[in-house]
Parts: C-alpha cells; sequence; structure tokens
C-alpha cells in the first residue's frame, strides 16, 4: 500500500499515483494543471469520489447536464436528486 505507479490514466496529468488496490476498490491520485482536463467518460459500475486537496476542481456532468465546483474547504457529498433532477449539495453527518 502506498506505492506509486509509473503508467498513468491515458489523458495528460502532471502526476498520478495509484495507492491502493482490491478487487472492487481503488485510490488514486492525480494532480491536474490548471490547463489540463479529464476527458467526457462514464461508469456502469463503479462510483467516483473525489477529494480536493488544494485549488478547486470543476466537474461537468452530461445527463443531466450541470455543473459541481469542489474546494477543500470541507467534507462534502454530491447525489443526483432522482432521475430528472440536479446535482445537490449533501452535508456529510460527520462534519455537522
Amino acid at each position: 500500500m502506498g506505492s506509486e505507479t509509473t503508467s498513468g490514466p491515458p489523458y495528460e496529468v502532471e502526476r498520478s499515483a495509484r495507492h491502493a488496490e482490491r478487487p472492487g476498490f481503488r485510490i488514486n491520485e492525480l494532480q491536474i494543471g490548471l490547463s489540463q482536463e479529464v476527458p467526457w467518460h462514464y461508469h456502469t459500475k463503479i462510483r467516483d469520489t473525489f477529494y480536493v486537496l488544494q485549488g478547486r476542481v470543476r466537474i461537468h456532468l452530461h445527463a443531466p447536464e450541470g455543473e459541481v465546483c469542489l474546494g477543500r474547504a470541507r467534507p462534502q457529498r454530491w447525489r443526483l436528486a432522482g432521475r430528472t433532477g440536479s446535482p445537490t449539495q449533501g452535508k456529510d453527518r460527520r462534519s455537522s
């Protein structure tokens, strides 16, 4: 655990590391520069969780269309409110 990989994602990032992996679970760290972006993609069997350590990250959603900005301020959880709803912010109860 805690070892860095030399092969990264199939797009340009400043730095990438895989810290842990087991069946059904993986922790990847990406450092993305101001001019870099992760290409459009979707997941059918996994769920992304984001922790912003420095700066801000803007996440664009395709269906339903929307945008989420995350910063380093406090733990947050995001979920879609229903099939046709828009992204909503939910507080992590541990941070209340």
